[in-house]
């Protein structure tokens, strides 16, 4: 039998009857491990330096195609709203233009300090002084400060600051301290910094 055979001709073999120079006549068994052994070589390399960059190339190209989906999504979403986008680009324009012009340019200062002055003895308030203080420049806008020293009632002082809330241009006051006026008639001395701005036009 031809198994019998191979048993016997595989328990008879030794490593040392080898002849490299005619391995046609190593034994069956020996030739299919071999030849085993080389195809799980091959396979191995192949799929090391093949298929594995394969792999590599195929997850590239599918999370390049998740990018370019959504880009395209963002793209997309922003052409179906470019009308809402325009339209609010225009109610922006309009809106920094309308604070725009309610920051004062240098030759309005005097007349916003004019206001100011007007605002404390309506109220009936006595301005001890009104000074103007070093500009602050920043990014789009220059910060005027403008130190006031006013004398008056505790009510008329609160009337005077709500009212600068009603001037014509932007002024937010900073920086408030009261101290009683020792001359008598509870009468109050606040200190505070009125801030003003203007557009840094080109800057």
């Amino acid at each position: 039998m031809a198994i019998e055979d191979t048993l016997r001709n595989l328990k008879d073999f030794d490593v040392s009857d080898l002849d490299p120079d005619n391995i046609g006549s190593w034994p069956l068994p020996i030739l299919v491990f071999l030849w085993a052994l080389v195809f799980t070589a091959v396979l191995f390399v192949g799929y090391n330096y093949h298929v594995k960059g394969l792999q590599q190339d195929l997850a590239r190209a599918e999370q390049k195609e998740l990018d370019t989906k959504k880009d395209f999504e963002d793209k997309a979403f922003k052409a179906a709203n470019l009308d809402a986008y325009k339209r609010q680009m225009l109610e922006m324009e309009d809106s920094f233009g309308a604070l725009v012009s309610q920051l004062p340019s240098d030759t309005e200062v005097p007349g916003l300090l004019e206001d100011i002055t007007n605002k404390g003895l309506a109220n009936g308030l006595e301005i001890a002084s009104i000074d103007l203080q070093d500009e602050r420049a920043d990014e789009f806008y220059v910060e005027l400060p403008i130190a006031i020293v006013a004398t008056g009632s505790y009510h008329d002082l609160g009337s005077f600051v709500s009212s600068m809330a009603g001037l014509p241009r932007i002024v937010t006051l900073h920086d408030f301290s009261l101290e009683t006026v020792r001359s008598g008639g509870g009468d109050l001395r606040m200190n505070m910094i009125a801030k003003t701005y203007r557009y840094r036009d080109g800057g």
